[in-house]
């Protein structure tokens, strides 16, 4: 079930993987450019390398922007998705003391490492899948049976 979630919200949620695959353009990213200068494929490794670069890296502070814009917009766009009059079950729910987004890059750099089976997945897809097993919601109380 939480395949199928997962599959409706990145359908619908195109404007995150557009917004999240725009990243990809940046001078810092553009080594990872396909042949004839379109942008690779932004997977859930990429992004884990965004948001946990190595200490030596002198990029590592420019890189943390970037990092943030995609956990945001990932989250923002669930947001969206799981609020108002038409509002999808959510994947995912926050805690009541909300993590920094600091907490949140270093979780998801150890969640990657951890699940490297979705490292080739898009971004978007192991930000869900990664809130959703650290964050994951209260079940919904069963519905009572009509007598």
């Amino acid at each position: 079930m939480l395949s199928t979630t997962l599959t409706r919200m990145l359908r619908r949620g195109t404007v995150a993987i557009a917004l999240a695959g725009a990243i990809v353009t940046t001078p810092a990213l553009a080594q990872g450019q396909a042949a004839g200068g379109a942008p690779a494929s932004f997977t859930t490794a990429d992004l884990a390398r965004l948001c946990g670069p190595a200490a030596d890296n002198a990029n590592a502070m420019a890189l943390r922007p970037a990092c943030f814009a995609a956990l945001v917009t990932v989250g923002q766009t669930h947001a969206l998705y799981t609020s108002g009059q038409h509002a999808q079950r959510p994947v995912f729910c926050l805690p009541a003391q909300t993590p920094t987004l600091d907490q949140v890059a270093a979780e998801f750099v150890s969640w990657a490492a951890a699940n490297q089976q979705y490292s080739g997945a898009r971004a978007a897809e192991g930000v869900l899948r990664f809130a959703a097993t650290t964050y994951p919601c209260a079940a919904a109380p069963a519905a009572r049976r009509r007598r």
